[in-house]
């Protein structure tokens, strides 16, 4: 999180071709607002799928829900690999990527959900972290992303199975986000899923 942006600079479109990625939309914490950027698939996606890591081992600093940068930070400084990774990530001239948070995690699907499925709708979807504030999942809603190049089979599309977020859940688990249907759930941090990276930037 190192630029800070005027306002007036962010865009109004969700999936808005926009500082080394696409706009996802805005997180609120510590009174701050900061504008989402989804990394380019091609570029910004760890190819095949990845263990969490460090199973039985609880990660201080690792379980914000909305700090996916300090999270991941945190996640490095204890030796795993995705994290590891991902703060490597040079792409569009910005070294700030990170695995998601949970909260922003979940933006993503609500911005880019790549199938028409069925949401999974007990109590998915509710992140507090949002600008606005987001609410349960309803079967419909949200719909399949109106952004084209992230609809299932598009360049840019997210992966219809699940992703991990950088929120730690406990000593064994951490937070995911399935893209299928919505379902947010934790998984054994020796489960190997998908990684995708965001940057965050102050407003």
């Amino acid at each position: 999180m190192n630029a800070i942006l005027n306002p007036s600079a962010v865009p109004t479109v969700i999936g808005t071709p926009w500082e080394g990625g696409f706009y996802a939309g805005l997180i609120s914490y510590k009174g701050d607002v900061y504008a989402q950027v989804v990394a380019p698939k091609s570029e910004g996606q760890l190819p095949g799928k990845h263990e969490w890591g460090k199973y039985g081992t609880e990660i201080p600093g690792a379980a914000s829900f909305f700090d996916g940068f300090a999270n991941t930070r945190a996640m490095a400084e204890s030796g795993l690999v995705i994290a590891e990774r991902v703060l490597e990530l040079r792409i569009g001239g910005f070294d700030d990527w990170h695995i998601p948070a949970r909260d922003q995690l979940e933006l993503g699907y609500r911005g880019f959900k790549p199938t028409a499925e069925e949401n999974w709708v007990y109590r998915n979807g509710d992140n507090p972290s949002s600008v606005p504030v987001g609410y349960p999942y309803t079967i419909r809603l949200p719909g399949q992303t109106d952004v084209e190049l992230f609809r299932d089979g598009a360049t840019e599309a997210f992966d219809d199975e699940w992703y991990w977020s950088s929120t730690q859940f406990s000593a064994y688990d951490a937070w995911t986000q399935s893209f299928d249907d919505g379902y947010q759930t934790y998984a054994s941090k020796d489960t190997k899923g998908r990684v995708r990276a965001f940057r965050s930037i102050k407003i």
